[in-house]
């Protein structure tokens, strides 16, 4: 057989296969049209580099044996429903009519009703944040559970090690769980060693293992971005910040990092509770579901308020629905926070459409953001934005990593989650999503004093950008769906 011969084979294998990943990227399910034309475009131009692209990155998959394994795990979880204490008035939800499908959506997602009876405090800055955590912990009586997308050996990182080896050598039970990725720095110290030796049980959430065998059985990038500490079933935190000081070192040059955590307790815990449980279940061969049987305590007078945990295991698009609604339903005013933003076209309209019918929109983001390539992506959607008369800002004093949205000073989402792809369709991420006029209003100063640190972004300043910085913004934004 001539080279001709072999040339021309090979030239036909790789068109087979070329054929057959289109018609995989068409077929698949959950895809959006967006998505499939990036990935044909890709396979297409881009010979051999393409097809290994979308073999690595195309699909949503964590492996199917994950799968099954939280499947199986989730399986044991007691319902909800079953361990409420339904003799509390408290605990009864009080949601007004026009919100009321707001938490309908949210049940939808995770299968947790909206519980009375929570109290919350909005934390003054990140290092308040672990102090308060610190100081929780250094009481806890039973089990400490913590649970960090990233977790640095910094000062505010080594704190809590300390904090967690005091607990254990005292006889706490303590549980703690960090995603592979975001936090191998820490998992390759010393003091992940000397957590250990303490007594504290350590896991990594979604072990990447060998890097020529991880993308054969699931994608590399899904990732668990969840912060959950939870304290004697008692008290929990829930925000966007990771355990890590605000000068995050592995990204100085882009310090401070502006992060909003609560710290809440009620019944609520249980339900951030159950989302670290099943997490853990999940990587570690422990059944810790009698932690999920004990009755929640009667609780004491307080707002209503509603774990969402979402992730590749989820109703796909399970977040970006959340926030959707969450946009349909304002009114009067509604206020967004987020570092990340790659929406696809259903968030981008929703945004819109808030604005075009008068409620008085504003979205904040940093000025300089850590990825150069999502806030090109993210400014290709300004003119749009501001043709329909949503307010953009861009934060100055480092990079705003809040995730909030409040909404006509009566409801509040926070938590991990930011509005693009990756948080709608590859992390694992947790956000609560309560009803208070108070804590409303506290959350909703917050994110005034961040306007307040921010520059207002006009149309004539976008009406200014050359062609060059157009097409590079434009650019990368048609990558959103691939990225």
């Amino acid at each position: 057989m001539t080279i001709a011969h072999l040339t021309m084979i090979g030239i036909a294998l790789h068109l087979l296969a070329e054929v057959c990943l289109v018609l995989r990227v068409m077929t698949r399910a959950h895809r959006d049209p967006a998505s499939r034309i990036a990935w044909v475009a890709v396979i297409v131009s881009v010979p051999g580099l393409g097809m290994a692209a979308y073999l690595f990155f195309g699909e949503v998959n964590i492996g199917h044996r994950r799968v099954a394994r939280i499947h199986k795990i989730l399986s044991k979880i007691p319902p909800f429903a079953e361990v409420v204490a339904a003799d509390s008035e408290n605990a009864v939800p009080v949601i007004p009519d026009q919100y009321e499908h707001l938490f309908h959506t949210g049940e939808s997602i995770s299968g947790f009703s909206p519980l009375g009876g929570n109290t919350a405090e909005l934390l003054k800055d990140s290092n308040a944040v672990i102090d308060a955590m610190v100081a929780d912990i250094d009481k806890a009586t039973d089990h400490v559970h913590v649970l960090f997308y990233i977790w640095l050996p910094d000062n505010n990182g080594l704190r809590m090690v300390e904090a967690l080896i005091r607990a254990a050598e005292r006889g706490v039970t303590c549980r703690a769980i960090v995603d592979d990725l975001g936090s191998r720095s820490m998992i390759r110290s010393e003091h992940w060693e000397r957590m250990v030796s303490a007594g504290v049980n350590v896991a990594t959430a979604l072990p990447i293992g060998s890097l020529l065998i991880r993308p054969l059985v699931g994608r590399l990038d899904l990732r668990n971005h969840r912060k959950i500490v939870v304290i004697d079933g008692e008290i929990t935190y829930c925000g966007s910040q990771n355990c890590a000081d605000a000068e995050f070192l592995v990204k100085a040059k882009y310090a401070p990092w502006v992060d909003a955590v609560l710290r809440f307790e009620g019944p609520i815990v249980r339900q951030n509770q159950q989302l670290f449980i099943g997490d853990w279940m999940s990587s570690v061969d422990e059944d810790l579901t009698r932690y999920l049987r004990e009755p929640v305590p009667a609780p004491s007078p307080g707002f209503s308020a509603q774990v969402i945990g979402t992730g590749p295991t989820a109703r796909n698009s399970a977040m970006s629905e959340m926030f959707e609604s969450l946009f349909f339903a304002a009114r009067h005013e509604l206020t967004i926070t987020t570092p990340y933003y790659v929406p696809d076209s259903s968030i981008q309209n929703a945004l819109c459409a808030a604005a075009w019918r008068g409620v008085k929109t504003k979205i904040i983001f940093p000025a300089r953001n850590d990825s150069f390539i999502v806030a090109a992506a993210s400014r290709s959607y300004y003119q749009e934005l501001l043709d329909a008369g949503v307010e953009i800002y861009e934060y100055q004093d480092g990079v705003l990593h809040t995730k909030s949205l409040t909404l006509d000073g009566e409801i509040t989402l926070i938590g991990s989650a930011n509005m693009d792809r990756r948080s709608f369709e590859l992390n694992y991420e947790n956000n609560i999503l309560f009803y208070d006029q108070e804590l409303t209003r506290c959350v909703r100063q917050r994110q005034q004093q961040y306007l307040e640190n921010s520059h207002q972004v006009t149309k004539e300043m976008v009406d200014e950008w050359s062609f060059l910085i157009r097409l590079w913004n434009n650019t990368l934004a048609t990558l959103g769906p691939i990225l």
